[in-house]
């Protein structure tokens, strides 16, 4: 039968064919493109398979138009791009949740080693070999495959739910191609879904491979922005925002912590002491800014917040966060603040959130210091002093 005289049913497999052959070459060129941004050895294993992906469909397109052999159910070769393809498939959806190790390089090696051994034998055996056993050898392969996939790999990745349904999907397909191959007959309604299982399947991988690039792009601008240790913004960033809103000349008050006698915590009970303790701050001022602001790790053990909520008194957001820590851990902070006026920068306005801070430490810690407070109490010392008899 010519293409042109094809009836609708007999063109489903071509459709399909292109189909696949369209996403795999799409995940080709996403994977290489992810490759040379992030150099993750999954992106080279994902790439390869759907290399070979679409040399499998390609053969299948070739066979649907009718300018090849079919590909029957002794056609070795297919089988074997099929089945190399599929678990190198499975390996780097495996390793783009997973660090690569030295399984993850051998075990695609001797799988395809032992592909090749199936292929080649046939030609170098000295007796003929019926090619019922090469096909039946491929078959069982392709099913342990299958099983090994469905059993190891979703409960190690990060969307196990949406992949079993692709994995369940194709060891449909591939149960009835098997079945097909081996004379059984289907319904034709089946028949005609058949070539259009493994579309699903790579459209699945698809959404599975895109979700995981924006994970890891959205965790890599997260470690970009954010201390490790806390979670809380870096001093870059923080200092970015502040800048930001200095310049819309909107009513801000930085607030600046300071955790009394640190080192001595350090000292005593250790870095991992030291380092929970200042994970409870910093969890505690997120809690307390949550809706209003935003907070940094300055640098040390010295954090900061940025009240960006016209309705909230500074006062009241830094005394709040002073007594939780106190009560809520076993040490105390100093704390100072300083609200923007007109004419102050960011750098100004964070140099004055500092120095009531350093009021605060100085005269007797476990306090808030309102930088305001500091200078206009400065003429009355002042004045004090002049009055006072000599």
């Amino acid at each position: 039968m010519s293409y042109q005289a094809a009836s609708w049913p007999s063109l489903l497999p071509l459709i399909a064919a292109v189909c696949s052959l369209c996403i795999a070459l799409m995940m080709l060129m996403m994977c290489l493109f992810m490759y040379t941004k992030q150099r993750k050895k999954a992106y080279i294993y994902m790439a390869a398979a759907f290399f070979f992906i679409m040399t499998y469909e390609g053969l299948n397109i070739h066979s649907a138009l009718g300018t090849a052999p079919a590909l029957g159910a002794t056609s070795a070769t297919p089988q074997a791009l099929q089945l190399f393809s599929f678990a190198l498939l499975n390996t780097a959806v495996l390793l783009l949740y997973r660090r690569m190790k030295k399984r993850h390089f051998w075990m695609p090696l001797l799988f395809t080693l032992a592909i090749l051994a199936l292929l080649i034998l046939p030609a170098v055996l000295p007796f003929p070999v019926d090619p019922l056993w090469q096909k039946v050898s491929f078959d069982l392969m392709h099913g342990a495959v299958i099983v090994l996939c469905l059993l190891r790999i979703p409960k190690k990745i990060g969307q196990p739910v949406k992949y079993t349904i692709g994995l369940l999907t194709y060891a449909v397909w591939a149960a009835m191609k098997t079945a097909s191959g081996y004379g059984l007959t289907m319904p034709p309604a089946l028949n005609n879904t058949v070539p259009f299982l493994p579309v699903v399947f790579y459209a699945i991988v698809f959404f599975v491979l895109f979700r995981r690039i924006v994970e890891l792009m959205q965790s890599i601008y997260r470690s970009s922005i954010t201390d490790g240790l806390t979670g809380l913004y870096n001093r870059k960033h923080f200092t970015k925002h502040l800048e930001q809103y200095v310049e819309q000349q909107l009513k801000i008050a930085v607030i600046f912590c300071d955790i009394d006698n640190f080192k001595k915590l350090n000292d005593t009970q250790g870095h991992a002491k030291a380092d929970e303790v200042l994970q409870q701050v910093a969890a505690i001022m997120q809690e307390e800014l949550d809706g209003l602001g935003l907070t940094g790790r300055y640098g040390g053990e010295e954090l900061v917040a940025l009240v960006v909520d016209r309705k909230v008194k500074p006062a009241q957001v830094a005394e709040s966060i002073r007594a939780r820590v106190a009560s809520e851990t076993i040490v105390t902070i100093s704390v100072g603040f300083s609200v923007l006026r007109q004419g102050v920068q960011g750098d100004e306005l964070m140099k004055q959130a500092d120095q009531a801070m350093y009021r605060s430490k100085t005269t007797g810690k476990n306090k808030v210091t309102d930088y305001r407070s500091m200078k206009e109490a400065s003429p009355k010392s002042k004045e004090a002093a002049a009055g006072s008899p000599a």
